[in-house]
């Protein structure tokens, strides 16, 4: 090769290359401004021409053709996927950072229960914004979360709080029908938006659903997590979780639930209000068949297990709380703000109700209302017993808590008619009279108001006790202005009436208005020997771990009545139902003494009566007001009052009433009558009342032979009498001509 000559251009060559590197030949055409005769070099041509086209068209065809399209799909797939991931990683950041950190994160407590209990330690009633209390896991019957598994989320155990496979089915699914079938969320997402999330259906709200199912599922066991889910969802007519819908359906603890309800309840979780057995028995049934297909398909029962579950019978639910006992529930939770102020946790209320007793009583007054009630037009009644202390051992507040939860034991105020006469005799003995004291059965006037007896009928003289026992009214109207009407108020208040009463002539007949466990509670001290007896239920309140908020102090009452006069009044009231009224009320082998009520017009008719044991008032009547057939107190009154007595004094032995056996009675240190002291306070002024007749020291029998005072025809009270109802009133001519 001749040699170059310095600074001479060498102009580039790839002549050394093979031909079939043609692809890689740079010509003219190829230069930044190449152009002229250099840039139409020919083509070359010949064999090598020929490969070379024909590389480049088996090139082009390896790039088409289905396999081609396969690589491009792929490859689109993963950018797109790429992308995909990015924009999802870039909302799950954007609304994440909306939400607060995840530091602060913690579950929310569980609104607080209200667990009442029966003496005997029974659960009356969950209260509170849920229902029922929590259960552990282990607690529930085995066959609740098998059955809320099967159907919500079978995978739940196997995956990390979102369930991919689940998700894709679900969506297949509703895209195949064209509607919402099937939810792709999981038990922990449930949960998650269940404790933290509104309801609303939102990309936000779906994005956070997830950022905290995974905080869970990364914070708490699978357990864990299923026993929250458990005791915090909704399964309608107002309850959470399984406690609340188990004694809300089938009056029973979750404990105790069987697969054939299990498979009910967890078919409630699709739609609770809809499936609700309270509202459609055959839907939930439809429901809970479905429920135990899936439970079958994942191996958690057999045949033979779902073809007994299949063949019980649908439950039916009412629509709402039954049962008598859950007017005592409400009357709990009406008390205990007073007591504890707010409820701001679980708490356990141990209460004076004896649930054999309460069962009875509302068996009771169902019985009587369904078989005599409708003739009678009595559509509602209302019972209450307490013992000597004032605990409330059955209440029952109506005919059917389900239909109506008014209680009107507690609640109601309507006159007590006759039943509100032994306080007037009580206060008429304070003063010094006594059951054989003589008052003339005839027409009495007391300024415009003129009284009469039921029978429209007058008996001439009679005792005191034989117009207790036959509730003449003259007599309690002569007896209410000889004593005053603040002093017979006075008494009543004492002995445990609350509401406000009108201190005129009128209420010697019961014309204040009262509640029936009031009502009652006053008659506990005939029963008790003359203590008061506050009606209480509440016996102690504490917490979930043992903490005694509140405990009754009602163990030391005090002494409202003297002995003597107690012992008095329960001979008289014997009488009314040995010989007067309340004949229905006898009880056989039992000492029991009471009083019949009725008011005007048959709107309200009562019996109140007591033993040794137990003190029971009894209401039949109308929630308008209007009237009964007829229906008195010695008629339906006394006999559900019968009815209920003789179950609850089964088995126990017989004792008589105090006072009324003869024997001395024993007065407290200090008693007035034994010592001639002042009166405790609360009897009012001692110079109002004049001595007692020496009769009544010592031994208290009655006298039977003292002669009445006058033959019949005896004087008749003028219209004034008793109208003096001052301090310093003294014994009156009239008094001592009809030996008072």
């Amino acid at each position: 090769m001749a040699s170059r000559k310095s600074g001479q251009r060498i102009e580039p060559s790839f002549s050394d290359y093979d031909e079939d590197d043609d692809a890689l030949r740079v010509d003219a055409s190829d230069r930044v401004g190449g152009g002229g005769r250099k840039a139409k070099r020919a083509r070359p041509s010949g064999k090598g021409g020929r490969e070379t086209r024909g590389r480049r068209a088996g090139r082009g065809g390896s790039g088409g053709g289905f396999f081609g399209l396969v690589r491009r799909l792929a490859y689109w797939c993963v950018v797109l996927g790429i992308w995909g991931a990015i924009g999802v990683g870039g909302l799950v950041l954007y609304y994440g950072a909306r939400m607060p950190s995840a530091t602060s994160w913690s579950i929310p407590d569980r609104p607080p229960n209200v667990k009442i209990l029966a003496v005997n330690g029974d659960i009356i009633a969950n209260r509170g914004a849920t229902g029922g209390e929590a259960l552990a896991l282990e607690d529930m019957s085995p066959y609740i979360p098998q059955a809320v598994i099967a159907i919500e989320d079978r995978r739940f155990y196997s995956h990390f709080g979102v369930d991919p496979l689940g998700l894709a089915r679900a969506m297949l699914t509703n895209a195949m029908t064209g509607r919402m079938v099937q939810g792709g969320s999981t038990l922990t997402q449930q949960l998650a938006k269940n404790l933290f999330l509104s309801p609303e259906r939102t990309l936000e709200r779906k994005v956070q659903e997830v950022l905290l199912a995974f905080w869970l599922e990364q914070k708490y066991t699978k357990d864990q997590i299923l026993a929250m889910y458990l005791n915090r969802v909704f399964f309608g007519s107002n309850a959470y979780g399984v406690e609340a819908a188990s004694r809300r359906y089938f009056n029973k603890s979750a404990r105790d639930v069987n697969l054939g309800e299990a498979a009910v309840l967890a078919g409630l979780l699709k739609a609770p209000s809809r499936l609700s057995p309270a509202r459609d028995p055959q839907a939930a049934e439809a429901r809970a068949q479905v429920v135990l297909g899936t439970m079958r398909e994942e191996g958690f029962i057999t045949d033979a297990e779902i073809k007994t579950a299949m063949s019980q019978t649908p439950t039916r639910a009412k629509s709402f709380w039954s049962g008598a006992e859950h007017y005592v529930a409400d009357m709990v939770m009406d008390q205990l703000p007073g007591m504890i102020g707010e409820i701001k946790q679980d708490l356990i209320v141990d209460t004076t109700i004896d649930l054999t007793l309460e069962k009875k009583a509302e068996e009771v007054i169902a019985a009587t209302l369904d078989e005599e009630g409708g003739k009678l037009n009595a559509s509602q009644a209302a019972l209450v017993s307490i013992d000597g202390t004032g605990a409330v051992r059955a209440l029952v507040g109506g005919r059917d808590y389900a239909e109506s939860q008014f209680d009107r034991a507690s609640k109601a105020k309507r006159q007590p008619g006759s039943a509100f006469k032994p306080f007037v005799y009580a206060a008429a003995l304070e003063i010094g009279r006594t059951p054989m004291s003589v008052r003339n059965d005839a027409p009495v006037r007391i300024g415009n108001w003129t009284p009469e007896n039921y029978d429209q009928k007058y008996r001439g003289e009679v005792t005191l006790a034989n117009a207790l026992a036959n509730s003449l009214n003259t007599i309690a109207a002569q007896l209410v202005m000889e004593v005053g009407p603040p002093n017979v108020v006075k008494l009543a208040h004492r002995l445990g009436i609350d509401s406000e009463m009108q201190a005129n002539a009128s209420i010697a007949l019961g014309t204040s208005e009262v509640t029936l466990v009031e009502l009652t509670s006053s008659y506990a001290p005939f029963m008790n020997g003359g203590f008061k007896a506050t009606p209480h239920v509440i016996r102690r309140i504490s917490t979930a771990d043992g903490t005694v908020l509140y405990e009754n102090t009602y163990d030391n009452p005090p002494r409202v009545l003297d002995p003597a006069i107690v012992s008095e009044m329960n001979r008289m009231m014997v009488r009314v139902l040995t010989d007067g009224t309340g004949k229905k009320a006898r009880l056989p082998g039992w000492e029991a003494a009471g009083k019949t009520g009725t008011t005007q017009s048959f709107r309200d008719a009562l019996f109140v009566g007591y033993t040794s044991n137990l003190t029971t008032g009894v209401w039949f009547g109308n929630d308008d007001g209007k009237s009964m057939k007829k229906v008195t107190g010695g008629g339906l009154p006394a006999k559900a009052w019968h009815d209920f007595m003789v179950a609850a004094h089964e088995g126990l032995s017989p004792s008589p009433l105090f006072g009324t056996t003869g024997v001395q009675p024993v007065f407290d240190e200090g008693s007035p009558v034994a010592a001639g002291e002042a009166l405790p306070d609360g009897f009012g002024d001692p110079a109002a009342f004049p001595e007692r007749p020496a009769a009544m020291d010592g031994a208290i029998a009655v006298d039977q032979t003292r002669p009445a005072a006058e033959p019949s025809g005896g004087p008749i009270p003028p219209a004034g009498v008793g109208e003096t109802t001052g301090a310093t009133r003294r014994t009156t001519l009239f008094e001592l001509l009809t030996g008072g």
